[in-house]
This record gives C-alpha cells, structure tokens and sequence, in this order.
C-alpha cells in the first residue's frame, strides 16, 4: 500500500574526493579544506574501499602535541597524564585514549585510517542510512557495491533532503497510499492539509480507532515533519442504519 521509500542511491553525491593507503597526514588534511568535506574514503587497487580516515582521527595529532606518544620516552619518565587519565578512567574510555595517542604519531592514511570502512550499498533506505549514521556516531558514508569498490557518498545532509519535499506532493502521497485506504468514501470524508511538513487530518471518519494506525503510516512517509487529527465521526443521522430481515410466522 505504501510508496516506494527513497534510497541512497536517490541522495548520494556520485563526484568522490578519496585517497589511497600511502596518502600523507598534510594531504589528507589539504584534501578536506578543498573540498570542505570531514572524512575521506580511504582506497586501495581499482577503487575498493579499505577505510575512512575523519577529522576525528586526525585531531590527536594537535590533542598530544605537547605530550610524546611513541617509543622515545624513556622507561623511567613518568607518563604524561594526557595519555594515562584522571584515576579511575573507565576502562573504554582509557582504550580510546590510548588509540588516539596511537593516531598521534600517524603520518599516512593507512596509519590514521578506521578499517574496516563503515558503508552502506546504494539500495539502502534513507531510514536505513540514518540509523547507521546514528549509531555510529559518523557524518558520511561511503556507498559500494558487492564487491565493495566506491560508487558514491551519502552525508547527513544528503539524507535530509527528502525534507524539502513539496507540501503538495507529500499531501498527494498520504491522499493516495493512506487516506483513501483507511477512510474511504463515502463512509468517511477526509481532507488533507500540509503545511511546512506538518499534516493534519481534518474531516469525518467512520471509524476512528484506525487513528494510530494512520497517524504511524502518515509518519512514515518522507518529508512529513509531523502529523495531527481534527477527525469526528459521522453524526448518527448520516451513518446508514443497519437493518436486520427475518422470517415471520402466522398462526
């Protein structure tokens, strides 16, 4: 009953700025002013994606900058607090920081690099991408293919695009896929009003209980901001009675 959702495929940015494995710390960061991007996919052969290098992986390298992450500290130096912590650090927390003093002393992409690549394929939903996104806690993904060679990027600006959708065509699509499966006429009468995103129900319905339902699907549809109701149901009068017919027996 529903529309097709969008996919990556639909939003994604096809021109990629990316490097390869041997890329330096200087053009990796070069690479990021020029094309104001935060993270570059990282490949290796004709195009397969090995690992995404982020701003997030190079910052460690100003974050110790005063402090000397690799082996050249003397055994019986204290270690600097920068890369112990306050005591009691919990434990994940201390495995971040020593991953990043790692990342200090990185100087190519395949040192800096997070491997393997967080990506998605160019099939995937919006939906889809956004929780990865989410959960990862990341601004970009790469998109590949089956064998993982690059095809393209989807950010989270890309994502959002769905927003700026036409109230009209987000009302047309409720009316279509929603409204006249849930109430149709002329049992019910139910008009449809968006506005900046927003839709509201406003009219008859014969039977209400199916507002949940209606308002779970309406949400589900991309671009719409959120939706409410202004729905009565049909006063008694206008509702067709319902008739029962039986046989009568005569003495």
């Amino acid at each position: 009953m529903h529309g097709t959702p969008h996919i990556v495929s639909d939003v994604m940015t096809h021109t990629v700025a990316a490097v390869g494995r041997r890329a330096t710390f200087k053009e990796i960061v070069r690479l990021m002013r020029d094309w104001r991007i935060s993270a570059l996919p990282v490949l290796e052969g004709e195009g397969r994606v090995v690992g995404v290098v982020s701003e997030a992986d190079l910052l460690p390298k100003e974050e110790f900058r005063d402090s000397d992450p690799g082996p050249g500290l003397p055994p019986s130096a204290p270690v600097p607090p920068v890369l112990t912590g306050p005591p009691g650090e919990d434990a994940v927390v201390r495995a971040r920081r020593a991953a990043g003093a790692a990342k200090a002393g990185a100087v190519t992409a395949e040192e800096l690099m997070s491997s393997p690549a967080l990506t998605v394929r160019a099939d995937t939903t919006l939906a889809q991408a956004a929780r990865v996104m989410a959960h990862a806690k990341v601004k970009r993904l790469p998109v590949v293919d089956a064998v993982g060679m690059l095809e393209g990027i989807v950010s989270r600006t890309d994502l959002l695009k769905v927003f700026l959708r036409t109230d009209e065509e987000i009302a047309e699509e409720v009316r279509r896929e929603i409204v006249s499966y849930l109430f149709p006429l002329p049992e019910s009468n139910v008009r449809v009003d968006v506005r900046d995103g927003v839709v509201t129900l406003v009219g008859r319905a014969r039977d209400t209980s199916l507002v949940p339902v209606a308002a779970r699907l309406v949400r589900a549809v991309e671009g719409v901001v959120d939706v409410g109701f202004d729905l009565t149901r049909p006063a008694a009068a206008e509702e067709t009675p319902s008739r029962t017919t039986g046989n009568t027996a005569t003495a």
